[in-house]
């Protein structure tokens, strides 16, 4: 009996599925939001209207339902670039086409207070990941509907937030510029902070520049808000603002498909605030 094989190329279950989320066509909505902790899935859902759990495969757990009648679905990525990207190429394959981080970060700023949003402009690409898509000139830049959308989530609920370019790295340690095992560092870690606050840098984290650049790459809309758990600056860190950076991406997911409904009633290829009288 013949062995039965998929493509190395492009891997997919025989049923479609894609390899590593494990999720096929009409499994996911077409905006996602993208937590890296797998358990922050089940967190984000459950402020929805309602959701099934539509996967669940080694860091991948994705979540699909309602948001205020919206679809919605939420698909962790795990630390860092590659598994971010992993998810991307997947999720685009079955119809994703925004795509919004809710994380966690530190940030470079002294004002910015413990459990404060932070969403991104831009990204510096300290990561490896996007480097093997696009040369390293190439700009990791938000989209500008969903940066507007957050911030719109933001304000609405009422939330501390700030706007800035963030830092993603690969590493946590001395790619953030703190020491490794037994204090291990290099001369490029101990400069970095003080190197990225000169240069107006918000925050590290670990995934944005990756997603920015993929989904301009692609064509598809991107943005990320990160709860600050760290100020470099001020050496404290605290695990605080994960409910309001979760109710932010939610909400910012129903503001966006508001925004479509808008520009395709005016029949307009971009979005801009006053948008709806013209609709009229």
């Amino acid at each position: 009996m013949p062995k039965e094989t998929i493509s190395a190329r492009r891997p997919e279950t025989p049923d479609r599925k894609q390899y590593h989320i494990e999720v096929k066509k009409g499994d996911v909505a077409e905006s996602v939001l993208l937590p890296g902790d797998p358990q922050r899935v089940a967190r984000i859902s459950k402020g929805w209207d309602s959701f099934t759990e539509v996967a669940s495969h080694r860091q991948y757990v994705t979540h699909t339902g309602f948001y205020k009648g919206v679809p919605i679905s939420a698909c962790s990525t795990g630390i860092g670039g590659p598994g971010t990207a992993i998810a991307i190429e997947e999720l685009a394959n079955v119809d994703v086409r925004n795509f919004i981080r809710v994380g966690s970060c530190a940030t470079l700023k002294e004002h910015i207070e413990i459990g404060d949003l932070i969403i991104s402009t831009g990204g510096v690409r300290l990561e490896g990941t996007s480097k093997q898509y696009v040369r390293p000139e190439y700009p990791a830049a938000a989209s500008y509907e969903i940066i507007m959308a957050l911030v719109e989530a933001a304000d609405t609920l009422g939330f501390n937030y700030h706007l800035g370019i963030s830092a993603s790295t690969d590493s946590f340690y001395l790619g953030q510029s703190r020491p490794g095992f037994n204090d291990y560092t290099q001369s490029f870690s101990e400069t970095l902070v003080k190197d990225l606050t000169k240069a107006n840098v918000a925050n590290f984290e670990m995934e944005a520049a990756t997603l920015f650049t993929l989904a301009n790459v692609y064509g598809f809309r991107s943005g990320a808000v990160c709860a600050v758990y760290a100020n470099r600056v001020k050496d404290e860190f605290a695990v605080k603002g994960e409910e309001s950076v979760i109710a932010c991406g939610n909400e910012a997911v129903k503001i966006l498909a508001e925004m479509d409904k808008e520009k395709a009633a005016a029949k307009k290829e971009f979005w801009m605030r006053g948008l709806h009288k013209k609709a009229v």
